[in-house]
């Protein structure tokens, strides 16, 4: 099991610690609830070191990127990020990632902790048939970058106290490299799997603990705290955001998972699985992912069957959680056609009993 550069501060803290990904993280601090309700209404910090980050450079970057993911990198800017996602060529996701774009010729992406591998073998495999040499214009630095998420309302007001540069007015999903907390080229991004605003910072691994100790040095008067995985996957799902694992992988397609917003269908570019798609966009899915809320009290959990009114099995529960700020059980799941609409009612059985649910729209919590 590997460590990142704030092990030592997560131990020190009192955290649980877990294996995930390889790496020894910490799920929670002090109560999975408590941790959620602070980043909903002030401020935390998530180590998120163990996402993977590859850099893609060179002329031919730009059309590299267009076949191997799904959303439309040429419309981005310097200092725009994209959400996306890796086609498997089966009509399945590799995986979902970020996109940065520093220049037409230099692009970063940020890739799951457990797929790190499987990510890089991927884009190896397809760097050939564009010239990308693989250790210069294809460069696997995962290991190399420590990354802290501050997410939260008073998130970036907190860290505004760290930089001349001004960062609370940033749009989401923008980044800019700045100096940071005395550290210099850190790239600072108003991107997040919280829905509660903030930030990412990435720097390399060495400038770990300065980064540490000032990002709590500055939220301490806003209460800021440390927050683990177990928050973190509460929050996303309250948001409706997917988890690769649980609610998008590689035998659910971007149109089934409601990910048709990055899967661009556009004239001048063509990415692996675009015909296959866009039949399944055009002709319509036998199931899609919905979000759905109980109304028998129950907490709703991945594998869980959902059944209609008369038992018979339309589904299968993806994420579920009882919601620390809706105090309700909230869920997503795969359903067949007929149950997709908004108030439909549909049963989550658990543990033998059926008990009765609604689909509703996401995302479930809106702040």
């Amino acid at each position: 099991m590997k460590n990142t550069a704030f092990t030592k501060f997560h131990q020190e803290s009192g955290a649980k610690m877990v294996p995930f990904a390889g790496y020894y993280m910490p799920v929670e601090y002090f109560g999975i609830n408590e941790e959620h309700i602070t980043v909903r209404r002030k401020a935390g910090v998530f180590d998120v070191s163990h996402m993977g980050e590859f850099w893609v450079t060179g002329q031919k970057a730009l059309p590299y990127l267009q076949y191997i993911t799904s959303n439309d990198v040429s419309v981005l800017f310097n200092g725009k990020v994209q959400y996306s996602c890796f086609p498997n060529g089966k009509g399945g996701i590799v995986d979902d990632l970020l996109v940065y774009r520093f220049s037409t010729e230099k692009y970063l992406l940020v890739v799951n902790a457990a797929n790190i591998e499987k990510d890089w073998s991927w884009c190896v495999r397809n760097a050939e048939q564009f010239g990308l040499k693989v250790g210069s214009d294809l460069v696997n630095a995962s290991d190399e970058i420590a990354q802290l998420a501050i997410q939260g309302p008073l998130a970036l007001k907190a860290m505004q106290k760290l930089t001349p540069e001004p960062v609370t007015g940033m749009e989401y999903y923008t980044f800019k490299e700045i100096e940071f907390a005395g550290i210099k080229n850190v790239l600072f991004s108003t991107t997040g799997y919280t829905g509660a605003g903030g930030c990412e910072i990435y720097v390399k691994n060495e400038d770990g603990p300065k980064l540490w100790n000032a990002v709590f040095t500055a939220g301490d008067e806003f209460g800021i705290r440390p927050i683990g995985l177990g928050a973190r996957d509460t929050l996303r799902l309250e948001m409706g955001f997917c988890l690769y694992g649980n609610d998008i992988n590689d035998q659910t397609s971007p149109i089934e998972a409601g990910l048709g917003w990055i899967t661009k269908f556009v004239d001048y570019k063509e990415f692996i699985d675009k015909d296959m798609l866009l039949k399944q966009k055009k002709e319509g899915v036998t199931r899609s992912l919905k979000g759905f809320v109980m109304i028998d009290r129950g907490i709703p959990r991945q594998h869980y069957e959902v059944v209609d009114s008369q038992g018979n099995i339309i589904g299968e529960v993806t994420s579920g959680t009882m919601s620390p700020m809706l105090k309700q059980g909230i869920g997503m799941a795969y359903l067949t056609k007929g149950f997709w609409k908004a108030d439909t009612v549909i049963y989550i059985r658990i543990r033998n009993k059926d008990l009765k649910a609604k689909v509703v729209n996401l995302p479930f919590y809106k702040a």
